[in-house]
């Protein structure tokens, strides 16, 4: 599988949340499969993401293919908007 979403499922921050559940949908509804990986289940895994994402203070949700680094939230919601998210994605 090539795209993967990291997320948490325990955050008090309700825009994490509802960023995460946006992500979500705009893949399914695009039928774009993905794994999720929750970073929740420890910190090597959270620690992971933000090694990939080469920045030591990111939160979810951030966005991969495979192990290559596509981007953060803001940055999926700008391919969203311009109709580029499979570019995004690099799966063009």
């Amino acid at each position: 599988m090539g795209v993967k979403l990291y997320y948490t499922t325990v955050t008090a921050s309700r825009e994490v949340k509802s960023q995460q559940a946006e992500v979500m949908r705009i893949l399914d509804s695009k039928s774009i499969r993905y794994e999720l990986i929750d970073i929740s289940v420890g910190g090597e895994v959270r620690n992971e993401m933000r090694d990939k994402a080469n920045n030591p203070t990111a939160v979810p949700p951030q966005l991969f293919n495979e192990d290559q680094y596509c981007g953060n939230y803001e940055m999926f919601s700008e391919a969203v908007e311009s109709d580029t998210v499979e570019q995004f994605l690099k799966m063009a």
